[in-house]
């Protein structure tokens, strides 16, 4: 056999143990525990979709999924250390979605990591919807009622959020945008100090999570007056959403969840990775234990169609940011 040949024979063997290597190193993945880093702490909606996640993630892949919380920095701690983690799938981002979107605008060159080039959207795996309440004592039992009282009554209406980056407090910013109101904005360290405030009457009207605010809700200690999703939801059947209650067809914030990678993960690792979560939102166990915490879930998307609802957040809320102001300190 010619040198020449012989070079060429190698060359194409090469090649193919190359081509083999994607489909060898998905065979052999997961074949140790996956990390995946909860950016908030223990209890909050973001924790407890993780942990149904990890738990029937691990059960499909055979490996104990690990759930990390690394709270602090609306977030931004947790996904920082995703998002400079080896990029080799073993460890993932239960990523607070639509709050990481405003936080990428609202800290805008004061992250350490870029959301959409240093992290790639796996999954998104659902939402949460949310519902403008108000204290007893506001005189509105309707929605158009409330955005009247705001117009009618300058600086009377105050409104807490459970932070600045928050969808509670976007929601809340879109309503005093579109109803023209002067408002007071009234700002907590989370939702807990916030509702108990709401209900003792401290301050007037929030757009909080449906999980937070149903117990209060049940009690008559809050009057609900509309959703903020586009169609009524099965937790407050009887509550008509913004779109029909007001002017404003398009109004819809909810609070969008989705597991994350670091940029660089193989192709076939994120695929595998979609495929099971997939699965998982597609399962009625799963489902039901997802609405038991509020949390309804979304139809699975391909890889390309989570980093497109991953954009579009983002550039949705960067709208929403300048439109209205909103600071991170505010």
């Amino acid at each position: 056999m010619s040198a020449h040949r012989f070079l060429r024979r190698g060359l194409c063997a090469a090649l193919a143990a190359a081509a083999l290597l994607p489909a060898l190193a998905l065979a052999a993945y997961p074949d140790k525990p996956i990390r995946l880093v909860v950016p908030y702490p223990p209890g909050g909606a973001t924790d407890v979709i993780g942990r149904i996640v990890a738990q029937r993630l691990g059960t499909a892949l055979g490996q104990q999924v690990l759930v990390d919380n690394r709270g602090g920095a609306g977030g931004n701690i947790g996904a920082d250390a995703v998002a400079k983690a080896k990029p080799d799938g073993y460890t993932l981002l239960m990523g607070a979605i639509t709050s990481h979107s405003t936080m990428a605008k609202l800290e805008k060159g004061r992250l350490a990591y870029d959301l959409q080039k240093d992290l790639t959207a796996v999954q998104v795996v659902g939402y949460v919807p949310l519902v403008f309440v108000v204290h007893p004592s506001v005189p509105a039992t309707s929605f158009q009622q409330l955005v009247s009282y705001a117009k009618a009554n300058p600086g009377k209406l105050t409104y807490a959020s459970s932070g600045a980056g928050a969808p509670q407090r976007m929601a809340a910013e879109i309503f005093r945008i579109n109803a023209a109101a002067e408002m007071i904005h009234v700002p907590y360290k989370g939702s807990g100090p916030a509702m108990t405030d709401l209900v003792g009457g401290q301050v007037l009207m929030t757009a909080e999570t449906v999980p937070a605010a149903l117990q209060q809700i049940k009690a008559g200690k809050l009057r609900a007056l509309a959703v903020t999703t586009q169609q009524r939801i099965s937790m407050l059947p009887e509550v008509p959403t913004v779109a029909e209650s007001s002017p404003w067809k398009d109004y819809e914030v909810t609070s969008t969840f989705g597991v994350l990678a670091p940029a660089g993960t193989p192709a076939e690792v994120v695929a595998r990775l979609n495929a099971e979560i997939g699965k998982i939102m597609q399962d009625p166990a799963a489902k039901e234990q997802f609405l038991q915490q509020g949390v309804y879930v979304l139809a699975p998307q391909t890889p390309p169609q989570a980093a497109d609802r991953l954009k579009a957040e983002i550039a949705k809320w960067a709208r929403v940011i300048d439109q209205t102001g909103v600071k991170a300190d505010e």
